[in-house]
């Protein structure tokens, strides 16, 4: 426990990883009930990681995320109603409803997605990372990631790009063991995930994501690195998700006692826990922090239930096709 933590902050990053655990949990009874429909990919059990980690980067700082990306979303400061609004497909959601769960963006917290494709996001950092570059803007581009997206080759491509053109670029791996139902064992010959990172060029370091403040701590020191250096980093959070890959996963690939075993250092167990030895946290406090989450998750399900359908008049927009254009060209010449 940091010397530093006091009860301000410390209730802060305790009401996020609350807000982003009740939050998904109402999410799977809503999904069971027909509100939310699609992929649902649970980010629970992983926690720490976002909020540890948002909590070390700065508002200008642009966010890339993977498809399990409520947990993100959330801890960057897009509402819950906005995200919530999202996963039920109506207009007031935070990409008016055309994205669902696994698209959340927002630019004004400079959240950009939300990628469905793995590893689809790596290249986008790098892209946005080099454009601050080349303003001579000394930001941070955060690119997360799960450790299934380190075997694709967009990986291996970002990682040369963002090293040989010195961009800066946090790589942040979320590793929970298991791309969709494999086993890390059985998709990646070198288990050293920072050790890849440092094949690049690129320091690399792995961390506890199951503990939020040794990841906000690492997390701030190489964000202050790359501003200090306009160059890249890598961090390894050594997490673990509780449920299963997605809805429909009947999570057949690992053994139920590894899951209760990793459930052993819930975030939510082991912060709060460690807050009460300290004096930090009394069960008053708790209970109040728990009410104050379950009012705020109850008014944006109240809020995406009342939000609106897209208009079918507008369903064309933002749609671009070459064809009609050149078909509508050609009529007016």
């Amino acid at each position: 426990m940091s010397a530093e933590l006091d009860a301000g902050h410390a209730r802060k990053l305790l009401g996020q990883m609350l807000l982003i655990r009740r939050f998904e949990e109402r999410c799977a009874e809503l999904y069971g009930a027909g509100k939310i429909r699609g992929f649902l990919h649970l980010y629970i059990g992983q926690e720490a990681v976002a909020v540890g980690a948002l909590q070390a980067l700065h508002p200008e700082d642009a966010i890339v995320a993977s498809y399990r990306d409520h947990g993100l979303a959330l801890a960057r400061g897009i509402s819950a109603s906005a995200v919530m609004a999202e996963m039920f497909g109506r207009v007031s959601g935070c990409s008016r409803g055309r994205g669902g769960s696994m698209h959340l963006f927002d630019a004004t917290t400079r959240f950009f997605g939300g990628n469905a494709i793995v590893a689809g996001g790596l290249p986008l950092a790098v892209g946005l990372a080099l454009a601050d570059k080349l303003q001579n803007r000394r930001r941070v581009t955060a690119c997360f990631f799960g450790d299934g997206a380190v075997a694709e080759g967009a990986f291996h491509e970002s990682m040369n790009l963002a090293s040989l053109w010195r961009l800066p670029v946090l790589f942040a791996c979320e590793n929970n063991r298991y791309a969709m139902g494999t086993a890390i064992e059985r998709h990646q010959a070198q288990l050293d995930l920072p050790l890849k990172a440092r094949g690049y060029n690129v320091p690399g370091k792995s961390v506890d994501g199951m503990e939020v403040l040794a990841v906000e701590d690492a997390t701030r020191r190489a964000a202050e690195r790359i501003r200090a250096e306009g160059t890249p980093q890598f961090l390894e959070y050594q997490t673990y998700r509780f449920r299963a890959h997605s809805a429909y996963d009947p999570e057949l690939y690992r053994p139920k006692a590894e899951v209760e075993s990793w459930k052993k250092r819930d975030p939510l167990d082991t912060f709060p826990a460690k807050l009460r030895y300290a004096g930090l946290l009394s069960d008053k406090a708790m209970a109040e922090l728990e009410a104050e989450v379950a009012s705020t998750i109850e008014q944006a399900v109240a809020f995406a239930d009342a939000a609106p359908w897209e208009p079918i008049e507008d369903l064309t927009r933002f749609v671009c096709a070459a064809g009609s254009q050149a078909h509508a060209t050609a009529e007016e010449s």
